[in-house]
């Protein structure tokens, strides 16, 4: 068996039969260039596209940030504070830059346990509905549910205890307008931010 004897071209820094390394070199030489920035070896006349494809900056399309194209997308998955994400108590999505200041008020609304009719705050739900045996919890007080029940036991009898039909009406359009205005904004800030 012929051993064939190898020589590293000093231009792609590669190992070329040594009968060919003049042939390659002339080649080699002519025809591709080093990126500056990767080492890849490139056709010379793509080296330009190469590097506004692959290495040249550009601005995040969600916070403007300036970075090189190949971890743009790693940032706007990852990074970016004004990627959307989503609350983990009301999963209403919102950029991740207002997550903590977001669930901090939203952990702290409550809900009724149907197993020891107690409010819990949304961000303790998980370790009480691992520990709730669905007794009430006697040493604590009456819950909310009795204090209202009380309530309505002690109201004169010709107080009304419903919302009059207006009264309702009233915060469903109050409540359409709200969630209206929000997304209209909310949809504004994603196109100026798209703009820029």
């Amino acid at each position: 068996m012929e051993v064939v004897s190898e020589q590293m071209c000093t231009h792609c820094e590669k190992s070329i039969p040594t009968s060919n390394i003049d042939l390659h070199y002339a080649h080699c030489s002519r025809n591709l260039e080093k990126c500056k920035v990767c080492g890849d070896m490139v056709p010379r006349r793509h080296a330009e596209e190469h590097f506004l494809n692959t290495h040249a900056p550009v601005s995040c399309s969600l916070c403007q940030e300036m970075m090189e194209r190949d971890v743009l997308a790693i940032h706007k998955g990852e990074n970016c504070p004004q990627r959307i994400v989503t609350c983990e108590f009301c999963e209403f999505p919102l950029p991740a830059i207002d997550l903590a200041e977001h669930q901090e008020v939203c952990g702290n609304r409550t809900e009724l346990c149907v197993r020891c009719n107690r409010y819990i705050r949304l961000r303790e739900r998980y370790r009480h509905d691992v520990q709730c045996n669905g007794e009430t919890d006697l040493t604590a007080g009456p819950s909310s549910r009795e204090v209202r029940a009380n309530e309505r036991e002690q109201r004169p009898t010709g107080q009304p205890h419903e919302y009059s039909p207006r009264r309702i009406l009233f915060t469903i359009a109050i409540t359409g307008i709200a969630i209206l205005l929000g997304s209209i904004f909310f949809q504004k800030k994603v196109e100026n931010n798209q703009v820029h």
